[in-house]
């Protein structure tokens, strides 16, 4: 173990000032959450509430809400009101040494989590590249506390960048990460403006030019379907992750969009070749977006838009007569469907849609704004009928309310499914209490705790130092790390050494009928790739026991921001792109502290110094051991 006293002592000096200056908070996410009676359904709504300015409106009560389902009137169990933190609202800054990370931030935890979803599936490559200009524009006056993460989507889901509040690591993500990438699926993925009728044009045969057309718009309806269902199947995906989390999310979705259901175009020979609809696949992702309690703001990646029958490449060919109008007709039939789309994605579970816009970086700050500041409501439904019927929820104000001309956008509804019928979990929008109890229970908790990109919980206050082991490769990995036994990652290795401290306060002991006290503290690492597979995994279990005298000596030394620390060593493949997760559990109260960093941050740091024996030994408050 080089170095660790001195630098545990340094670590735990720091910590205890943060400590000090910072207000408690609760954590983010509770492992102590309620657990509530299982059997019956719990409707869960987040309802977003503005003034005619579009400004949120602050300080309803629960009898300012009246709730129906189906036009009948429901009982509000539960009522909470959220609102996004003023800038000011933090705590001091802590400048820490290359290497040296920490959980603490200046912004208290908690408030709603925001995704950018970039979708370069459906997105021409000219229309990528300014939304990666318009979210540069934006990373730039980002409010600090913001908690957003970055996904990519092509044929799947990516992640790019997980939660994060640091405005530095969100500007690197959005310059280096965002990448624009042409679509195999669009008939243009450059600029998205294909001219179709060239091959038509070109025929003089009539029965050729109709066979052509023909397979054309065949071929576009199968490119469509192909990416309705992996967008489709990508935000189920995402709605499974984000359901680990507790709160309201806001999905901010950049793309190009498509039609839902694709109609017959009576241009064609055959008017019904080429229809197709993903309306049941559209309701299951739905249903789980709204169980995740996900709101989706849709902002077209393209802009605003004019109809390419105008534009200068038709150098004035065609333009008048049949097929001109055709073409003015055919665009505007498009646009309406793929604006339909997102406004029937956005309705359906409680966001906005932006279209016909140039000011995208404007856009994403109005939707983090607007769903930051929200109440959610719950409720039992009073018809226990579950046939799978579509159920409309409507709510509306009371009293001096109902008069101010206010907006409400909230989730219009869900399907009614049996709860006590077997089917697949993920298909019903209403979360029965149980699930929504076990969604929060400590189990699920750390099982989550540790995920790739997860946001990160503060419950523990730490600091970790994370350097080279040495400049040296091995093609082993080190003592007690864990691969994968299916797909073991390869060497050569490199090894890093991980050294904690955390505050002596923050852990748990319990006092035993003998009158001892007993604490564990589990430090573990888990090392992915950058798509989130687990590479490798390390941990230790420290198990505290302490006599009453030692106890003693124990309470001084915390009052005096003595710390507990680890070292932990493990090995990283030279040649992949890898993720480190660390994280420091107490086991009692089953708080974490987590901290994730990219390798790549500390691979071109020095190894640590060799250590320095102390020149007199110093006893621990401790007697811990270790499996």
């Amino acid at each position: 173990m080089r170095e660790l006293p001195r630098f545990f002592a340094a670590l735990c000096f720091s910590l205890t000032l943060a400590a000090a200056q910072t207000p408690a908070t609760p954590p983010a996410h509770p492992p102590d959450a309620q657990v509530i009676h299982a059997g019956t359904q719990l409707v869960i709504v987040d309802v977003v509430v503005q003034d005619s300015n579009g400004h949120p409106v602050h300080g309803l009560k629960r009898e300012d809400l009246t709730l129906t389902e189906d036009k009948n009137p429901q009982e509000i169990r539960s009522f909470e009101e959220h609102a996004a933190l003023p800038p000011t609202a933090h705590g001091p800054e802590m400048k820490l040494p290359p290497g040296t990370f920490t959980d603490y931030t200046p912004v208290p935890p908690g408030g709603a989590l925001n995704i950018l979803l970039l979708d370069t599936l459906n997105t021409p490559m000219a229309d990528q590249s300014y939304v990666r200009y318009q979210l540069q524009q934006y990373v730039k006056q980002a409010d600090l506390g913001t908690r957003i993460a970055i996904f990519g989507l092509t044929s799947r889901l990516i992640l790019l960048q997980g939660f994060t509040s640091d405005p530095e690591t969100l500007k690197n993500a959005v310059e280096h990460k965002l990448i624009p990438r042409a679509s195999s699926l669009l008939d243009d993925p450059v600029s998205g403006n294909p001219d179709s009728d060239l091959i038509s044009d070109a025929s003089g045969l009539a029965q050729t030019s109709a066979n052509v057309t023909q397979f054309e718009a065949m071929t576009q309806s199968f490119q469509i379907q192909l990416r309705q269902q992996y967008t489709l199947d990508a935000f189920s995906v995402l709605a499974r992750y984000l359901s680990s989390f507790p709160g309201r999310k806001n999905l901010i979705w950049f793309s190009g969009s498509f039609p839902l259901n694709i109609l017959p175009d009576p241009t064609l020979a055959d008017p019904f070749s080429v229809m197709a609809s993903a309306e049941d696949e559209y309701r299951d992702t739905t249903n789980l977006l709204t169980r995740a309690q996900v709101a989706v703001y849709p902002i077209d990646a393209r802009g605003l838009m004019g109809n390419p029958a105008f534009s200068a490449s038709q150098s004035g060919r065609g333009m008048n007569g049949p097929a001109f109008a055709g073409k003015i007709a055919k665009f505007s039939q498009s646009q309406a469907q793929e604006h339909l789309t997102m406004e029937a994605m956005a309705s359906d579970t409680g966001g906005h849609a932006f279209y016909n816009t140039n000011g995208l970086a404007e856009a994403v700050a109005k939707a983090i704004e607007t769903g930051s500041n929200y109440y959610t409501v719950t409720y039992t439904p009073s018809n226990h009928k579950w046939n799978g019927a579509y159920r409309t929820i409507r709510i509306s104000l009371n009293g001096d309310h109902a008069s101010q001309n206010y907006k409400l956008a909230y989730r219009q509804g869900y399907w009614a499914d049996d709860p006590n019928q077997p089917r697949d979990a993920n298909k019903s929008a209403a979360v029965t209490e149980a699930s929504a109890a076990a969604t929060h229970s400590a189990s699920f908790y750390a099982l989550t705790a540790m995920a790739r990109g997860a946001p990160t919980p503060q419950d523990i206050l730490f600091k970790v130092r994370v350097l080279p082991a040495s400049t040296a490769t091995e093609d082993t990995p080190a003592p007690g790390n864990i691969l994968d036994p299916n797909q073991p990652v390869k060497g050569p290795f490199r090894r890093y050494d991980v050294d904690y401290a955390a505050l002596a306060a923050a852990i748990t002991l319990l006092q035993q009928p003998d009158g001892s006290h007993k604490g564990s503290v589990e430090f573990s690492l888990r090392l992915y790739d950058r798509d989130g597979k687990l590479l490798n995994a390390m941990g230790k279990t420290v198990e505290i026991n302490l006599t009453p005298e030692n106890y003693a000596r124990y309470e001084q030394a915390a009052q005096k921001g003595a710390g507990v620390g680890a070292h932990l060593e493990i090995s990283v493949p030279v040649k992949q792109e890898a993720y480190l997760r660390i994280g420091i559990h107490d086991l009692p109260s089953n708080r974490f502290g987590v901290v994730e960093i990219p390798v790549a941050t500390v691979a071109h740091l020095a190894p640590p110094p060799e250590p320095t024996p102390p020149a007199t030994p110093t006893p621990a408050p401790t007697s811990p051991t270790s499996h």
